[in-house]
């Protein structure tokens, strides 16, 4: 467990003592990657996208976890569904595009046209006669576990997925002032990462990184700048001024949002209470899939997917004000071109980071005392594989 603070360091949140980090070949072990698909990612909540994807019956999309496939669709009654993308009949998978809408059919195998209706009811099977002992109620297709909330999709492979609260380190009303069910997707970023899963959610989770490898962002961010992400990382915070962004933490003076010159653009979010404008980035996250970030003018979306155990797909959906996006004079390269170079940085320091975990005598890294977050982290994966 996290080491509590010591007598002279009321409310400082970094570590007291020395703590190592995970053994370094469940950073590139495939038995053990295949572990923690089963175990982790199999097992809990994962973001599978905007439901304005799927806005008219019939419209689907698949996603893939590791090893397993899910087909989300949206049902007659505008219900979303969630099923494994595989028939019934001898397993065959039932999509053959990631995406796109079933016909009024229903949804039809390609392999030997045994036809579902939305809800994954078996409707009919290819055959001129059934067996004795064939009931098609027998054979609907194999459930997800689907959830919406905010405008967000998400889906569960495991029957006992805890509820989405649980995966979540925020209440899910800490973002109640940004309009999240009607913002619409501006701009995506993808790029696969040569990682770890683990190594971008420990890069995420410290700043010890940021003046080195994001000289931009430590500007807009001056706090960051100092390699600490909040004022009480540092063991001497209550002798700091509290009014200077580079100790209280917060944008730089004159700056609104994360963009190339910290201007705002387009309409802003009016709600949003003046705290969270003077701090700029208000985080929620989801392990193992996704971070949502709040601007005051855009919400940006991560999702993760692990593709490998040293290989790891990072998508970044950029969400506006719908009049943002229907304003002609509106430019969102402001916005892209800062936040795509963050993560690319992000991207290529975890691709370092990966390179070097294989060195014979590396049994393991050591947590410096800002990497709380860190140690966190590591202590949820711990209790996410061993829990039965």
């Amino acid at each position: 467990m996290i080491s509590a603070p010591g007598p002279n360091a009321l409310g400082y949140n970094g570590l007291t003592e020395r703590r190592d980090g995970l053994p370094a070949h469940t950073y590139y072990d495939p038995g053990h990657f295949a572990l923690e698909l089963q175990r982790i990612w199999h097992r809990n909540w994962l973001y599978a996208g905007r439901s304005a994807e799927l806005a008219r019956p019939g419209d689907y999309r698949t996603f893939e976890f590791g090893d397993q496939r899910a087909l989300l669709v949206r049902d007659a009654d505008g219900e979303l569904r969630g099923f494994h993308d595989t028939c019934r009949h001898r397993g065959a998978a039932l999509c053959r595009e990631a995406r796109g809408r079933f016909g009024a059919a229903g949804i039809v195998c390609p392999y030997h046209a045994w036809v579902y209706s939305l809800r994954g009811d078996l409707l009919r099977t290819s055959s001129k006669s059934h067996g004795s002992g064939f009931d098609p109620a027998d054979h609907s297709l194999y459930p997800v576990r689907v959830m919406e909330w905010n405008g967000f999709m998400f889906a569960a492979f495991a029957a006992d997925a805890p509820p989405l609260q649980a995966n979540f380190d925020q209440p899910l009303d800490r973002m109640d002032a940004w309009p999240l069910r009607d913002l619409v997707v501006g701009h995506v970023f993808t790029k696969t990462m040569f990682c770890n899963w683990k190594v971008f959610w420990e890069n995420y989770n410290e700043c010890l990184h940021c003046p080195g490898v994001h000289p931009r962002l430590s500007q807009l961010v001056p706090i960051f700048g100092r390699a600490l992400l909040e004022q009480k990382d540092d063991p001497d915070w209550s002798r700091q001024p509290d009014e200077d962004p580079k100790y209280r933490g917060g944008l730089r003076q004159g700056a609104a949002t994360w963009s190339m010159d910290g201007a705002a653009t387009g309409s802003v979010f009016p709600r949003v209470s003046e705290e969270d404008r003077r701090i700029g980035h208000v985080y929620m996250t989801s392990l193992p899939s996704v971070f949502i970030v709040g601007h005051v003018d855009y919400v940006r979306v991560v999702r993760l997917r692990p593709l490998a155990p040293e290989m790891t797909e990072i998508n970044v959906e950029y969400l506006f004000a719908p009049q943002t996006l229907a304003d002609p004079h509106v430019d969102l390269h402001n916005i892209v071109e800062f936040t795509n170079l963050v993560m690319t940085e992000d991207a290529q320091i975890c691709e370092l980071n990966q390179r070097g975990l294989h060195a014979a005598p590396h049994a393991h890294g050591v947590l410096m005392p800002e990497e709380y977050m860190i140690a966190q982290f590591h202590d949820w994966v711990l209790a996410e594989l061993s829990r039965c």
